[in-house]
């Protein structure tokens, strides 16, 4: 019951706390009344209930015994030989009782089920009543939305008659003016008349004429003045209108001058925009007739494209070694590919190689006069064979020259004897397989073509970066997540754009639809297969070397603003360097300036000396030789001023 009077008392709260719409009136007794009578009805039915429950709680308190409990059932009776104990005859006295209440047991079940009953009918008849009240909200707002309607109605007549009001109160004023002007002429024409009058009868009035002529000549004086008045008033305010008219056309001139500001602002944003359109247009006409004439030459020069599935017959091991060397390849990465499988096969069937002689520009150790064996070593020996060569360059000291530090290497390795034929198996098994990363590096390095310390800087910064997440892996289960993963890139990479960051994390693993929770298994970036090849993750850190090198150079060139073919002075170059890269320190600035004119860092004339004027050299031969070191920004460079 109580559930039910919160209940119903809720949905009155709810009921009197409804927003009424703005604007409309409504009676509120006739709610308040039914929402009392409800109450009243309501608090019967409660105490109603309340009777039962009340004889109920007085029929049931002489059931229970002295400590709340009923009697044991199961003492044994009474005999006549028997001698009672008084705890006996308690019991006896209990079951008597328990005997005397069964009837009243009966029937306080069956006033039970009566409340029962009665509790169900009014919730059921409560029920009915909120569906009645509900109904009633329901009438209440339809009745209130036809009142906001008709004052809706109520107010468009009320501007209407307004309207008419103002309409009616100017014709009034038109109406006024013009009974004035008449009434004005109607005076006129009574004076007129009365002096006709008076001068036809002049003893008419009884008075004298004197007087009268007098008075004649002051009252035409008076006419005289007051008609020039009349006559100045028209002159100057003849062509005067009304203030409310005046202040009426102004504000129709003011919004009117504020619509033509618009629209001539709008027409000026059109007119611009129409010319950048129009721009564009030309543009993208010039781009479309230069695209249909590189079309027309290609289709006149162009070969048709080959079909790269004539090659699966012929490369060794078939189609299948051919779809695993030509997966993810280009064109122009197929034919490396099927040159190096040309070349590895001619190289199989070299019994000799002829040697170079012993001339100027054969590298020292490849000089050498006859026939040289072909060790025929397989692809995989050839990498184990520069691996290790390459651990030992960096264990030490590299007081020689790279080419003489390999043919000595092979020397130690093979012996004096053989040391020759394994050069000039190598030599010729690296020249060949420009796919392979190991090979092509070690080839650009042995020929002089690039440094070696672009390799070593390369594994160096391998080894940092894995030796960065390892730091980041605090279980060392080998797994970091997609946001650790992209934290520690940035930390590693402060220079590289958002973009750059982005195709890193693709390279490792990333896809649009991966979580910063997914896990990377990030020591698999870095695993190399039998022959040398890296992780699709360190292959795209060295892209992003080549190409972060080749835009630094190309920024220095912009910089000096002359062409390849022009000489450049070291102070020139150097100024061009410091204003791309201000973070570079002088020590770094040098060796590039030993680089780019092959001068030792200690015959560099200082700053501001006279002698760095005449230290010349051709632009392109200068950015030749920086693209063979490992060039690279120090630091971001400073943004232009705004103008």
């Amino acid at each position: 019951m109580a559930c039910q009077q919160s209940r119903y008392h809720s949905f009155s709260s709810a009921s009197r706390l409804q927003p009424q719409p703005s604007g409309v009136t409504i009676d509120e007794s006739f709610i308040t009344e039914n929402k009392s009578t409800q109450k009243c009805k309501l608090l019967q039915k409660r105490r109603t209930l309340e009777l039962p429950a009340a004889s109920l709680s007085h029929c049931q308190a002489p059931v229970l015994g002295g400590a709340g409990k009923l009697p044991t059932q199961g003492a044994p009776p009474a005999g006549p030989g028997h001698r009672l104990h008084p705890g006996t005859k308690a019991a006896a006295h209990q079951r008597e009782k328990i005997r005397a209440l069964e009837p009243l047991k009966a029937k306080l079940v069956t006033v039970n089920e009566d409340c029962n009953e009665r509790i169900l009918a009014m919730r059921a008849e409560e029920k009915h009543e909120i569906s009645l009240l509900k109904k009633e909200k329901m009438n209440l707002l339809k009745l209130i939305d036809k009142k906001n309607e008709e004052k809706i109605s109520l107010q468009s007549e009320v501007a209407k008659l307004r309207k008419n009001l103002a309409e009616e109160y100017l014709h009034y004023l038109s109406e006024r003016d013009a009974r004035k002007i008449l009434i004005a002429d109607l005076n006129e024409l009574r004076y007129q008349r009365e002096d006709m009058s008076l001068a036809q009868s002049p003893g008419i009035w009884g008075e004298d004429p004197v007087k009268l002529t007098l008075a004649l000549k002051m009252t035409r004086q008076d006419l005289t003045r007051t008609q020039m008045e009349l006559n100045t008033m028209k002159a100057n305010f003849g062509d005067v209108v009304p203030r409310r008219d005046f202040e009426m056309q102004e504000k129709t001139n003011k919004d009117l001058q504020e619509q033509l500001d618009t629209l001539r602002a709008s027409y000026e944003e059109v007119r611009k925009e129409h010319e950048i359109l129009m721009q564009l247009h030309m543009s993208t006409l010039k781009e479309r007739d230069q695209f249909f004439s590189e079309l027309q030459e290609i289709q006149r020069t162009s070969t048709p494209r080959p079909d790269w599935t004539k090659c699966e017959d012929v490369v060794a091991g078939g189609p299948e070694r051919w779809q695993m060397l030509a997966e993810g390849k280009n064109s122009d990465q197929l034919v490396d590919v099927l040159l190096e499988e040309i070349g590895s096969g001619l190289l199989r069937e070299k019994e000799f190689f002829p040697g170079l002689g012993y001339g100027e520009a054969i590298p020292a150790f490849l000089r050498f006069d006859g026939l040289v064996e072909n060790k025929k070593p397989s692809k995989k020996d050839v990498v184990d064979l520069l691996k290790d060569a390459w651990k030992e360059r960096l264990a030490e000291e590299q007081k020689e020259t790279f080419p003489d530090f390999f043919f000595n290497f092979l020397e130690r390795r093979f012996g004096p004897s053989d040391a020759m034929a394994w050069a000039y198996t190598i030599f010729e098994n690296i020249k060949i397989f420009h796919s392979n990363e190991l090979m092509s590096q070690f080839y650009a390095v042995l020929m002089g073509k690039r440094s070696e310390n672009v390799y070593v800087t390369q594994k160096e910064t391998v080894a940092q970066l894995l030796k960065e997440m390892t730091n980041a892996d605090s279980q060392n289960e080998g797994l970091l997540t997609m946001e650790q993963f992209n934290t520690v890139l940035k930390s590693t990479f402060p220079l590289k754009t958002e973009e750059q960051i982005q195709e890193l994390m693709e390279a490792g693993g990333w896809h649009p639809s991966s979580s910063n929770a997914d896990l990377l298994n990030y020591r698999s970036l870095f695993m190399e297969d039998e022959e040398g090849q890296s992780e699709p993750f360190v292959q795209k850190l060295w892209e992003q070397y080549m190409d972060e090198k080749d835009e630094y150079l190309l920024q220095l060139k912009q910089e000096l603003g002359i062409e390849l073919h022009e000489e450049v002075t070291l102070p020139k170059l150097r100024r061009a360097l410091m204003t791309i890269d201000p973070s570079l320190d002088k020590q770094t600035v040098n060796t590039y300036m030993s680089q780019a004119f092959q001068l030792p860092e200690s015959e560099l004339p200082e700053d501001s000396d006279e002698k760095e004027e005449g230290v010349v050299e051709i632009l392109q031969t200068a950015l030749e030789r920086l693209q063979v070191i490992d060039i690279r920004r120090a630091g971001p460079r400073e943004p232009e001023p705004a103008n």
